[in-house]
């Protein structure tokens, strides 16, 4: 399974990366909307995506809604260290797979990639 990692701290950023390539996922990251738009289009491999809410440039959101309007079936979870409930119900709205703040606990963050890929796969057979 390959996880697009996007989020403008490089430290979390690596962090992550690091973490879950031990957990034995492949793992593409960038720093920024757009970068994370083009690898979606282009790398059909991409199988979950961890998506910052807050970064210069593109935000989450707007990252999500082109995400989907290109391939609907990748389920995105969204991250932030700025959550709020509101927040969260407009992300619900966009179709984000899950909501989770930052820093997430990574057993839990773990728990939602392996069901985001199950729904995935029965998302896909439909």
């Amino acid at each position: 399974m390959t996880i697009l990692l996007v989020d403008d701290e490089s430290k979390f950023r690596d962090s992550l990366a690091k973490r879950l390539s031990m957990r034995g996922f492949n793992t593409v990251d960038v720093d920024n909307g757009e970068d994370a738009i083009k690898i979606v289009r282009s790398d059909s491999d991409i199988d979950i995506v961890l998506l910052d809410r807050k970064m210069p440039g593109m935000n989450g959101e707007q990252v999500l809604h082109e995400i989907k309007a290109f391939r609907p079936e990748l389920q995105v979870i969204m991250l932030t260290a700025y959550g709020s409930l509101k927040s969260a119900m407009e992300i619900g709205k966009m179709e984000a797979y899950a909501y989770m703040e930052k820093p997430a606990d990574f057993d839990e963050l773990i728990k939602t990639i392996e069901a985001a890929r199950e729904d995935k796969v029965h998302l896909m057979e439909k």
